[in-house]
C-alpha cells in the first residue's frame, strides 16, 4: 500500500515557533489498517502559547531535517553502531557515559551518590516490591537486556535508587545557562508538558480530566506531576515494568495523595477497556524498538475513553540542540541507548494514527523535547 508524503515541514529560521498538526476526520482512521497518511490540510498554530514561562522561551529551534545525521541508516549513524558493536570499546563507552552523567549531574546541585546510597540502604523497599510485583507479568526481549549502563537495564536497584537523580539532571541539561536549581529545571520540564497537553485538550473540547493513565511511570516523577497539574482527577495510575521502579515510587507516596501504582506491560495491561481520559507516555518511546511503540498504542487506544488523550513527550528529533549533539555525547547516548535508531526514524504522528488516534499535533515544548498528542474518536 502506497503512504502518501504530506507537505514540506514548516522551517522555523526567525524565532517564531510553530507546532503543525494533521486534521483529519475520525471516519477516515480505522486501527490496524495502514493508509495514505496527512492527506488533509494542515494548521499551523503558534507555539509560544504553551510556553512554561509565558514569553515563549521554553519553545525549541526546530529544523527541517528530520532527524539527526547520527541516528537511522546515515553513514554516521552506521559508523557509531561500528564503533558501539565492538564489546571492549562498548564496555569502555558505557563506563565513559555513567562518568560523565554523574560527573555533570553532581556538578549542577544533584546528589547522585549520596541520594543513591540512601535509596539503596532504605529497608522498605524490598518489602514494597513484593507488595506490587506481579508474578504474571512477563518481561519482552528488549527489556531484559542491558541498557543505561545497566547490565539489567531497569530490572536491577541500582538503576531504581539513580533514577531519580538521572532525571533530576536530565532537565537541567535542557536549560544549562539559565542558573536553575534542580528543583527550577524539574518543574519547569514537567510544566511545559503538561501545559501543552492542556491547550491541546481545551482545543480539542475534550472536557475534564477525571481518569489519567501514565506509563512507564519509572519512579513516579511524572505521575506526581500529571496528579498536581490535573487536581480534578479521583484516578491517578502509574504503570511500569519494573517493580524495582515502583518500589521507589510508592515509597515517595504521602498520605492522601491519589497516586496508585501497578506492575504492568504497557503491551497487554490486563485493564478493562476506555478506563482513563488521559493517556501519558513520558521519556519513554526513545526505550522501545518500533514494534514495541505500536503495540502499546494499539493497547492505549483500546485503554482510552473516547474523546480523550494519548500524549507523549520524548527527545525531538528535529531540535537544533539534538541535531548538533557533539560526537562524543551523541556516541556515548548511543551506547546506552539501544533504540534510538528506532526511535529517531519512526514517525510518531503516523503510529498514533494507525493504531486509530486522530488530530495528532506535535509541540516542540523545550529546546531538547516535543510532546505529541491525539484524540480517541467519539
Amino acid at each position: 500500500i502506497t503512504v502518501a508524503q504530506g507537505p514540506a515541514p514548516v522551517v522555523l529560521r526567525d524565532g517564531t515557533q510553530m507546532v503543525t498538526t494533521a486534521v483529519a476526520p475520525a471516519a477516515a482512521f480505522v486501527p490496524g489498517v495502514q493508509r495514505c497518511h496527512r492527506a488533509q490540510p494542515r494548521r499551523v498554530v503558534p507555539l509560544a502559547s504553551v510556553s512554561s514561562d509565558g514569553n515563549g522561551s521554553s519553545a525549541s529551534t526546530v529544523l527541517d531535517k528530520d532527524k539527526p545525521d547520527w541516528a537511522g541508516q546515515d553513514l554516521l549513524s552506521k559508523m557509531v553502531n561500528t564503533a558501539i558493536s565492538i564489546k571492549p570499546l562498548f564496555g569502555i563507552m558505557k563506563g565513559m557515559a555513567r562518568d560523565v552523567l554523574i560527573k555533570t549531574a553532581e556538578k549542577n546541585g544533584v546528589q547522585w551518590r549520596e541520594e543513591t546510597q540512601v535509596l539503596l540502604q532504605d529497608q522498605r523497599l524490598k518489602d514494597l516490591k513484593e507488595q506490587i510485583e506481579n508474578p504474571a507479568v512477563e518481561y519482552p526481549s528488549y527489556y531484559t537486556q542491558e541498557f543505561h549502563a545497566y547490565d539489567e537495564g531497569n530490572l536491577c536497584w541500582q538503576a531504581a535508587a539513580e533514577a531519580e537523580s538521572a532525571t533530576y539532571a536530565m532537565a537541567l541539561r535542557v536549560w544549562p545557562k539559565e542558573g536553575l536549581s534542580s528543583d527550577g529545571a524539574q518543574q519547569r520540564l514537567r510544566d511545559s508538558y503538561t501545559d501543552a497537553i492542556k491547550k491541546y485538550r481545551g482545543e480539542q473540547g475534550s472536557g475534564k480530566v477525571s481518569s489519567l493513565l501514565d506509563m512507564g511511570c519509572s519512579v513516579g516523577i511524572s505521575t506526581r506531576a500529571l496528579a498536581a497539574a490535573f487536581p480534578e482527577a479521583t484516578k491517578v495510575l502509574g504503570c511500569d515494568l519494573s517493580s524495582y521502579f515502583l518500589a521507589v515510587a510508592k515509597s515517595r507516596k504521602v498520605e492522601g495523595s491519589r497516586e496508585e501504582y501497578l506492575h504492568v506491560n504497557g503491551e497487554n495491561t490486563g485493564l478493562g477497556d476506555e478506563v482513563c481520559d488521559l493517556y501519558s507516555l513520558a521519556f519513554v518511546v526513545h526505550e522501545l524498538p518500533q514494534y514495541a511503540t505500536r503495540s502499546i498504542f494499539k493497547e492505549a487506544f483500546r485503554l482510552v475513553k473516547p474523546g480523550g488523550t494519548i500524549v507523549l513527550t520524548d527527545n525531538n528529533p528535529r531540535s537544533e540542540v539534538i541535531q548538533n549533539l557533539p560526537p562524543a555525547l551523541f556516541t556515548l547516548m548511543k551506547s546506552t541507548e539501544p533504540w534510538s535508531d528506532d526511535y529517531y526514524t519512526l514517525d510518531v504522528e503516523a503510529a498514533l494514527e494507525d493504531a486509530g488516534f486522530v488530530n495528532p499535533t506535535t509541540v516542540p515544548s523545550d529546546p531538547r523535547h516535543r510532546t505529541v498528542l491525539a484524540t480517541k474518536p467519539v
